[in-house]
This record gives structure tokens, C-alpha cells and sequence, in this order.
């Protein structure tokens, strides 16, 4: 017997024996039509796959992210399908789906490939798609599939092909294009009814920069054309509010390439709304019983080889640097070995844990040049960092109150909507991770029973977890409803082992602590292009770098706009006087532009009444205020 799980959760038992596409016909003929792919005891597979009994699986439609990857993954092979009809020639490297769509490496040679080709692609693969071609799955012997791709002389599916053995090759086709690919795919092409390509840009073969540079070809598609007119529209409304070109409005932040691709340069109004965000955390985290630490940006290798960070990440940090005594260092890739060994500083007893450790700690990552993306994937950022060093019985406790102190960023920062993901270790690729199985499912089951306590509404990610730990990731919506991974706290046994931490117990024996990573921003340079992207740039009040603009409507009431602007500062407000030779309308235009939150306007009545016009950004007027009763006002909302 087999129990199938529909997309609205209801659930069926039917005889063994039967494919995946036997079972959609069962089903009925509207989600007949609906069904992109089904899992297996998790694993997403081919519509049309053989089931074996005692099999626990769920259809998956467009309705559900793993019925979108499956449609995009397999829009990829038509776009590569498409490219070898109109360029022979073309080589291919790989061709996954992504979070949004789809894309393609591939090598065209001396061929230039440009947006103005897009639309003879794009049509080729309406036509293909129109075909209603099959895809087609067949295992192949690594012999066969070599001599295939030397026969087509296509280089990078035979480099892909050399990590593979008998038994693991499997090709797809669709009309006339074959493929190496594990899937899975839908049924066959007719399914895709619109689709655009967005973007073309260069990738190095495999991210490694000593390959050869590929073409990347970027694309999305839908089952019908309201939905891509809908996308469509979407990304015109996210480009007003892409965080690259707010940070150039607002004077926030810069790059420059004498610096370096990826290490951004924090302008004063960026600076000063990250200390306005460390400020807010530091508060909490006092209140919360963190002690601040600071640690160096640079460490021995061999602290890095010891938690184990070398090992898993050393091909993404930068290069050592070695001393003329033959000393190695690294850029410090992670803060937790550091925090460890402030743990080590001294013997520990039961009565000084928790131990909760806390530092705004700069970290570099050797991200490739192709993959950097404004403040979202830079080389250098900085993480809002703490280290909880507690006992066995203490874990709950303490990953709960990490928990409160998420929700309550979350709550004065108005993200509304958010589902805690419970990011644990993979069945299958178990040589990902370090540490015993046994404290591996401790962790997960502490985890899990924290979230159900808080009453958060969870997901659990197979395969997501830290080398050294699962997580609790939470995945938030913005207003423009794309989800970000906003928050992270982790369960970890395995370091504390790699650096022998101890603590001494009440019966006086040695005991290993346990200790919790968290990061509720993540890394500032991330959070504040989330947030700044999530708010169009109109930041709150209190986060917001300059609050207030004092508008004269003509330098007769600069004297009165001084006086204002001096009992604002008095009031710990800051901002300026506009002097400008300018007329009202225009002054209060560039202070919406420049996206201030207080805008007073002074003319002679104000001056007369000792009063202020109030303007707020996105309000419009509200009204003569008493300057002293506005300052009060203000304050109480600060």
C-alpha cells in the first residue's frame, strides 16, 4: 500500500504497484492536469516514476515551491534546447532552477549573446514547447554517456561526467535535446505556456575563476501568460525598491573597486543607521544577560582547522597569509572559534553558565566576483553575533529566550509574516556533517520542541543545517511578498568537543557545555538591504538617519528655524535647516525624495503662534504644533 498526500493536505491509500501518473489519473482529471512531480518518502522524483509499497508521497502542483522547481528546472532544458536549434555550436555546463526561474551556463564561443537575441529564444521555445514532447528518462552506463558527449564534443558534460559511476548516470531528453541530469521534470513541454528570459551575465565555469568564463543565461516561466504579466509587473515594482539604488539616493553606502568587489564603504547617513540597529540589539541583549566581547580580524589557521571551519569552507575564505616565520593566518571567516577560546580563558563552574557572549564581529568570505549582489553577498560583513555557552538542561530555556528576541525584532521592525524553518541534517549525505547521530537527534528534538513552545508556525529543511549543528532559520515575507532567511539560532555539541570546553559540575566532575549560535539579523550589510528594500527606504523614525527637516519659507524665519533646530538637538533629534533660496513646494518635494520622516514648515504665523506646520513623509500635514508639545510627543514615540 501506498498513502498519497494531496496539495490540500487530504490523504488516500492505494494499492502498490501503480506509477505516478497512473496515480494522477486516480486522482481526478482537474489535478491530472495540475500535477509537475511527486516525493517519495521526500525525495522529489518524475511524475512517471515507479512507486514501491509502503511508500509515503505527495503531488506536487504549481501551487507548491517544489512544483515550481520542477517546472523551472525542467524550463531550463527547453531554453537549452531552444539555444542548440539556433546555435549549433553551443556547449552546455549546467542548467539548475533557482529561487525565481532558471538559467543556463553555456559557451558560445566567440559568440557574443545579447538581450537583443532574447526574443527569437523565446519564441524558439514557445514552439518547442508547443510540441508537447516528453521528457524522457533512461539510465545510461558511464561508457555510453562519454562516448555521447565526445561524439558532440561538448568538454564540460564530460568533466561533470568523470565524478560519476555506473548506476548514477541518468539522461534526459525532450525532442531532440539530451541532457545529463538526475531530474526530476514534468510530464512534457505543453506545460510551459509563457516564459521571458531576464538577464545574461558572465559565470566562471564551476565558480572557480582559473575556468573558463561562461555565458549565463537567466530566464522564468508559467504555466499560463496572466501569471508572467503579473511577475512582470513585480519586478518593475522591486526595481523602485532595490536596496543598490536607494543606497545611491539615500547617501547610504558605496563600493569602489580601488577598495575591492564586494567590501562596501558605509556612508554617514549608513553608518548611522547601523548604529541606530546595533544600538537597538546591544539594549536588548544587556537587558538579556550578554556580556560584549571583540575579537580580531584575523586568526591562526590552525584555530579554524580545529573547529573545523577549514576543512568545510577554506575553498571560500581568502587566501593565508603567511608571516616571514612561517606562520599562517586567515581573515577571520567566522567569530564562534574566537568566542571559544574567550570560554577557555579561565576555568568555567556550573554557577557561570549561561554564559552568553555577544560581539558585532566582522568576518570575510571569499565569494566569487559573478556572485556578489549590492549589501545581499559582499566579502566582508559584519554579524550580529553571540556565543550561549549553557548545560544540557539549560539548552531549552535559553534557545527560547533567543526565540523572544527575534520575535520582538521582528515585531518593532513590522515583519508581520514569517514560518520558523527547521533546518536539520540530510538523511543521505551524512559525510556533510561532524558529530555523533545521537547528539544530532538531541538537538533537532530540543529544537523542535522550542518552536511547538513559542507556537511558531514551522517547516522542516532536510539538508539545511550548519556542518556542526541544525538550526532554527526564520524565513520572513516582505511587503513585496519575497521570502528571506531573516535570523538564525543553532544548536551546536561538536565545537565545544573540537576545543575540550569544560566546566566544572555540582557534584565537582568535568562536563562538556552545549553551546547556541545566533545571529537575529544575520549580518548588518544583509539586513539593511532587506530593510530597506521591505520599506521602499521610508524607514521608521527611529531608525531613520536624519529625522527631521526645518523648512523657512524664506530666510526672513531663519532665526526662528535656528531656534527650532536647536531645541530639536537638545531633544536628541537630529537633522538640519534647509537655507536654500528655494520655494516651500520645492523644499518639501527634495525632503520626500531624501525620505525624512518630520518635515516643519516655518513661516510668519508659526513665528507669531511660536508654533511649527508638522509634515510627516507619507502622511502629509498634520497641523501646527507647539514646538515643545511636538518634542514631547516625538519623544514618547522614540
Amino acid at each position: 500500500m501506498i498513502t498519497i498526500t494531496f496539495p490540500d493536505k487530504s490523504s488516500r491509500t492505494y494499492e502498490v504497484g501503480v506509477s505516478g501518473g497512473e496515480i494522477a489519473k486516480n486522482i481526478s482529471r482537474s489535478l491530472a492536469k495540475k500535477a509537475l512531480a511527486i516525493s517519495v518518502n521526500g525525495q522529489v522524483q518524475d511524475l512517471s516514476r515507479k512507486i514501491e509499497s509502503d511508500a509515503a508521497v505527495e503531488i506536487h502542483t504549481w501551487e507548491d515551491q517544489k512544483g515550481k522547481q520542477t517546472f523551472w528546472h525542467s524550463s531550463a532544458h527547453l531554453l537549452a534546447e531552444a539555444l542548440e536549434a539556433l546555435f549549433p555550436n553551443v556547449k552546455f555546463g549546467i542548467g539548475p532552477a533557482i529561487e525565481q526561474g532558471f538559467y543556463y551556463d553555456i559557451d558560445l564561443g566567440d559568440r557574443v549573446l545579447s538581450p537583443e537575441d532574447f526574443p527569437k529564444i523565446e519564441q524558439k521555445m514557445r514552439q518547442l514547447a508547443a510540441q508537447k514532447n516528453t521528457y524522457e528518462r533512461r539510465e545510461i552506463n558511464k561508457t555510453d554517456a562519454v562516448a555521447y558527449f565526445e561524439e558532440k564534443g561538448d568538454p564540460y558534460k564530460l568533466e561533470l561526467l568523470e565524478g560519476l559511476q555506473d548506476g548514477e548516470i541518468t539522461f534526459y531528453q525532450q525532442g531532440n535535446f539530451v541532457d545529463l541530469c538526475k531530474g526530476p521534470h514534468i510530464n512534457h513541454t505543453q506545460f510551459i505556456k509563457a516564459v521571458k528570459l531576464l538577464n545574461v551575465a558572465g559565470a566562471y565555469w564551476r565558480g572557480n575563476e582559473k575556468n573558463p568564463m561562461m555565458t549565463r543565461v537567466y530566464g522564468i516561466s508559467f504555466p499560463n501568460e496572466v501569471l508572467l504579466k503579473e511577475y512582470l509587473e513585480f519586478l518593475e515594482k522591486a526595481k523602485a525598491r532595490d536596496h543598490r539604488k536607494l543606497g545611491r539616493e539615500l547617501e547610504l553606502f558605496t563600493f569602489s573597486q580601488k577598495v575591492g568587489a564586494g567590501l562596501p564603504l558605509w556612508l554617514p547617513k549608513g553608518a548611522m543607521l547601523r548604529d541606530k540597529l546595533e544600538g537597538f540589539l546591544k539594549k536588548l541583549q544587556i537587558e538579556a544577560g550578554y556580556l560584549p566581547v571583540m575579537t580580531p580580524h584575523i586568526g591562526k589557521k590552525d584555530l579554524y582547522v580545529t573547529s573545523g571551519h577549514y576543512q568545510k569552507y577554506g575553498k571560500d575564505s581568502f587566501q593565508p597569509i603567511t608571516t616571514p616565520h612561517e606562520e599562517e593566518f586567515l581573515l577571520k571567516p567566522m567569530n564562534c572559534p574566537h568566542h571559544c577560546e574567550i570560554y577557555q580563558a579561565k576555568p568555567r563552574s556550573y554557577r557561570d553558565l549561561p554564559l552568553r557572549l555577544a560581539e558585532f564581529g566582522t568576518v570575510y568570505r571569499y565569494e566569487q566576483t559573478g556572485e556578489l549582489h549590492g549589501l545581499t553577498r559582499v566579502r566582508g560583513f559584519t554579524q550580529d553575533d553571540a556565543h550561549i555557552f549553557c548545560r544540557k538542561e539549560q539548552l531549552k530555556d535559553e534557545f527560547i529566550k533567543v526565540i523572544d528576541i527575534v520575535l520582538f525584532i521582528f515585531e518593532k521592525l513590522e515583519f508581520t509574516e514569517y514560518v520558523a524553518q527547521l533546518s536539520f541534517r540530510s538523511d543521505e549525505e551524512t559525510d556533510k556533517y561532524i558529530g555523533e547521530t545521537e547528539l544530532w537527534n538531541r538537538a533537532e528534538r530540543e529544537i523542535e520542541e522550542a518552536a511547538k513552545e513559542r507556537g511558531l508556525k514551522t517547516v522542516i529543511a532536510k539538508g539545511e543545517a550548519a556542518f556542526y549543528g541544525p538550526k532554527l532559520d526564520f524565513m520572513v515575507k516582505d511587503t513585496l511578498g519575497r521570502q528571506w532567511q531573516l535570523g538564525t539560532i543553532q544548536v551546536d555539541y561538536q565545537l565545544p568537543q573540537r576545543f575540550d570546553l569544560e566546566y566544572v559540575s555540582e557534584n565537582n566532575s568535568k562536563e562538556r557545555p552545549v553551546m547556541i549560535h545566533r545571529a537575529p539579523f544575520g549580518s548588518m550589510e544583509r539586513f539593511v538591504a532587506i530593510l530597506l528594500e521591505h520599506t521602499a527606504g521610508n524607514l521608521p523614525l527611529w531608525l531613520s538617519p536624519i529625522h527631521y527637516a526645518i523648512l523657512p519659507i524664506s530666510e526672513k524665519f531663519q532665526d526662528y528655524a535656528e531656534t527650532i533646530h536647536q531645541k530639536m538637538k537638545a531633544a536628541n533629534f537630529y537633522g538640519r535647516i534647509d537655507e536654500r533660496d528655494e520655494k516651500i513646494g520645492r523644499k518639501i518635494r527634495d525632503a520626500e525624495v531624501e525620505k525624512i520622516p518630520l518635515m516643519l514648515v516655518i513661516g510668519a504665523r508659526e513665528q507669531e503662534n511660536q508654533t511649527v506646520t508638522l509634515r510627516r513623509k507619507q502622511k502629509g500635514n498634520l497641523g501646527a504644533y507647539e514646538i515643545d508639545t511636538l518634542i514631547e510627543e516625538l519623544t514618547k514615540e522614540l
